[in-house]
């Protein structure tokens, strides 16, 4: 929202700066963007006086004058305006003065005739488009005087942003409120000072509306003899400040009061309209309409169309038809004041892709009540205007009159949710701001309070708006920041952490390990879960998606971790260790949701293993280091360690796939995706994945019982065993063997090393033992017959050599 500051103080005395004025909006809710200053390149442009015209004597269409700028002597300037004359007051830059466009003014010679400054035109200074000639000022400019200081034009101008519940503030008006509000400043409405004439006009134009809910209230009034024409300079140029572009004086009235009040309005030409009839309704399946911009355009049931009794005439709330534009022609007008439900002109803006600053208002919710007086200030301003004789009465109908929703307010509740005390926040002070807001206040209960809120705030629509302004009136950034206290009740004491715990938990586990977390959407497209095969049954698809790559609600957390590494391999990121924790979806008909969801980890490595730095070795990322991660995993949560076997069945995505099982429990899946899913990403190499069900990890960890041990003394002893075995015979079925025999020395087995010759079905399995005492210091004769029994028993039970 453009603000202009002069225009501001038509309606609060506000003295302060633009800086001043965007820092206490902003405190407010309502940022400064900017501060522009639209006028800023004319600002040394001077008010002249041309004394004397003669014609060039070198060239037929270049006068020269005479110009006094108020510099105290006559100055000679050569100008190509036919409508230049003798005794005009016009603008002049003086040498040295830099235009709009760039161009510094200097002394020159125009064949052969000196020329100290330039007369200029509208378009020059950038006022307006016409450059038909120079601009005429008004006789009563004091010569000498700056231009904008003549012209009072909007020199300052500033950039609100409005967050979307507060419509209120799309008006000079609304941001008035604020400023009235925030620097105790009294608030001052425009005048209305209605002449009518004529035979009342109220029955002449019969409003019909089929379904209130879409249009509520729609209003008319009439102007006859309108005399359509240029707008006057003060209204041109301040429409221009806040960018908006001056058409004629109907048009830029009605333009200029939606700025200010924030009431779109729409002006008819009464000629055009037939049937005497004005019917807002839905449009039927095939109907077409040429809006203003000229465009034909095909309509929906969903849109909102004005008819008259015949044909459409305007798209509700969007945009008129050409069909009964204004144009110079025109001699009566029906002025439009209406308010249109905010989602239907929503949908017809966006699908037609109309953007305009009254669809823009119209979508975000009107003051109903406040639609009568913009009506009346407009039409005052249109015969103001354009001399047009004013009808009295209104053609209207109001099918469901605006009624002020009924609040509570407890003054205890809102000290209790601001963290204040009554000191600082008291029943006075919230009953000054809301009164303020416009609100009605019945203290009949001095503890809760009804209040009827204004027509303008339509985000009043529960207690906790009420007690939001109260803060933000008294300021958020005075509350002082106190941390409450937090206790854990006695009869919590020992008890399992809660999920939130446990996840944070597990995150510091992912990033102390070197992985990078990666947060993603909860949506993805239904294409991406096709990709990698993963049913369709239990889909939950999105009714309302942001975009068709997002349309379902993920059953997998694959899709999204693999479009991290299509990011990032196309960002030349050589190596990728990612992990994610978040949940996933699936339709479930006996939930109360429908929904049920399941917390997930996946693991994700690409790639280089270690960072291209000395001493690590050049390396790709593989399998053992994905399932050193998974081990690792387990552990952090002191679950014994987990089995890996080959899954069984095909997986959707995942050649080779290995199942995860801890104490008999499945607790996911890892392996490689596959390289011709892979290749839709972008991967050059080996992509590995894991999927761990972070519930079942949960009731697994949850199921341990800790127990604490003192740090060893004595130093342990190592030796290393390697193993001939079958390359059938599983690594895994060793170490189960080893740790079976449960000998009191063992603290430990761990495999180090294969070795797997080319031409033999056989491998080679190097274990490391690791033995200690936890009361002496261990001889190697008792080590190594140790080291015999393990021995000996493998290859008995094994069939395998040592």
């Amino acid at each position: 929202m453009l603000l202009s500051l002069a225009w501001l103080r038509e309606f609060v005395p506000f003295e302060g700066t633009a800086e001043q004025l965007g820092d206490r909006l902003t405190m407010l809710g309502l940022e400064l963007e900017e501060i522009r200053r639209p006028f800023d390149a004319i600002r040394t442009i001077v008010v002249g006086h041309v004394v004397e015209r003669a014609k060039h004597p070198e060239a037929d269409k270049l006068s020269v004058c005479k110009v006094d700028a108020g510099q105290g002597e006559l100055l000679d300037i050569v100008c190509g305006a036919p409508n230049v004359a003798a005794g005009q007051k016009v603008p002049v830059a003086l040498v040295g003065a830099t235009m709009p466009d760039g161009m510094v003014i200097k002394k020159a010679k125009l064949r052969g005739q000196p020329s100290h400054g330039m007369i200029c035109s509208e378009r020059e200074l950038g006022l307006s488009d016409d450059h038909e000639g120079i601009m005429v000022l008004p006789e009563h400019f004091t010569v000498g005087r700056l231009l904008v200081d003549e012209l009072q034009l909007d020199m300052e101008v500033c950039d609100i942003s409005i967050t979307p519940n507060r419509a209120d503030c799309l008006s000079v008006l609304g941001l008035a409120r604020e400023v009235a509000l925030g620097f105790g400043l009294p608030l001052t409405l425009p005048r209305l000072n209605l002449v009518e004439d004529g035979p009342d006009c109220s029955g002449e134009v019969a409003i019909e509306i089929p379904d209130p809910a879409l249009c509520p209230v729609y209003q008319g009034r009439i102007l006859e003899n309108v005399r359509v024409g240029k707008s006057p300079a003060r209204i041109r140029h301040r429409l221009t400040a806040i960018g908006v572009r001056p058409i004629s004086n109907i048009v830029d009235a009605s333009n200029y009061v939606m700025m200010e009040l924030g009431q779109p309005l729409h002006a008819f030409d009464l000629d055009l309209l037939e049937g005497r009839r004005i019917v807002v309704s839905p449009a039927v399946a095939g109907e077409r309409i040429v809006t203003l911009d000229g465009q034909d355009r095909a309509l929906t049931p969903g849109d909102l169309l004005i008819r008259d009794g015949v044909k459409p005439v305007a798209l509700a709330g969007v945009m008129g038809g050409a069909n009964t534009e204004v144009s110079d022609a025109t001699t009566r007008v029906l002025l439009e004041s209406a308010v249109f439900r905010p989602g239907t002109i929503r949908r017809t803006s966006r699908r037609l892709g109309l953007s305009s600053e009254a669809a823009y208002r119209m979508e975000r919710g009107l003051d109903q009540p406040g639609s009568l007086f913009a009506l009346h200030r407009a039409v005052q301003m249109m015969a103001e205007l354009s001399g047009a004789r004013l009808r009295p009465g209104v053609c209207s109908a109001e099918p469901r009159p605006w009624t002020s929703p009924a609040l509570r307010f407890r003054p205890a509740r809102a000290r209790m949710l601001l963290g204040m005390g009554e000191d600082t926040i008291g029943d006075g002070f919230c009953a000054d701001t809301l009164t303020s807001l416009g609100c009605v206040l019945d203290k009949s209960d001095a503890a809760d309070w009804k209040v009827s809120a204004p027509s303008h705030r339509l985000d009043f629509e529960r207690e906790a708006d009420l007690i939001e302004e109260v803060g933000r009136v008294y300021g958020l950034d005075a509350i002082p920041p106190v941390l409450p206290k937090v206790m854990r009740p006695l009869d919590q004491a020992g008890a399992p952490e809660s999920e939130y715990d446990f996840w944070r938990r597990i995150k510091g586990w992912g990033r102390g390990l070197g992985l990078n977390e990666a947060i993603n959407y909860s949506f993805v497209g239904q294409k991406d879960l096709d990709h990698l095969g993963l049913p369709a049954e239990g889909r939950i698809p999105i009714m309302n998606p942001l975009s068709e790559d997002q349309n379902v609600l993920r059953t997998a957390l694959a899709p999204g971790l693999l479009n991290n590494l299509r990011h990032n391999i196309a960002q030349g990121n050589a190596g990728l260790r990612l992990f994610e924790l978040a949940r996933i979806f699936t339709a479930d008909e006996t939930s109360e949701t429908t929904a049920c969801e399941r917390g997930r980890m996946g693991v994700l490595m690409y790639g280089a293993r270690h960072d291209d730095a000395w001493p690590n070795p050049e390396a790709d990322a593989d399998y053992l280091d994905l399932k050193g991660v998974v081990e690792h995993f387990a552990a952090f949560l002191h679950l014994p360690a987990p089995r890996c076997e080959m899954a069984e069945g095909a997986h959707p995505f995942l050649a080779p796939c290995v199942a995860v099982t801890v104490a008999g429990r499945r607790l996911g899946v890892m392996g490689r995706v596959k390289p011709d899913l892979a290749d839709a990403y972008h991967a050059r190499k080996d992509v590995w994945l894991a999927d761990i069900d972070l519930d079942a990890a949960r009731q697994l960890h949850d199921a341990v019982a800790v127990r604490f041990a003192a740090l060893p003394v004595y130093p342990p002893v190592r030796r290393d065993i390697t193993v001939i075995a079958p390359a059938s015979l599983q690594a895994g079925a060793v170490l189960d063997h080893v740790r079976a025999m449960k000998l009191p020395l063992l603290e430990g087995v761990e495999l180090i090393d294969v070795f797997a010759p080319e031409d033999r079905e056989e491998r080679n399995l190097t274990f490391r033992m690791t033995f200690r005492h936890a009361g002496r210091t261990l001889k190697d004769a008792e080590v190594d017959k140790e080291r015999e029994k393990v021995a000996s028993s493998v290859v008995q039970a094994l069939s395998v050599r040592i």
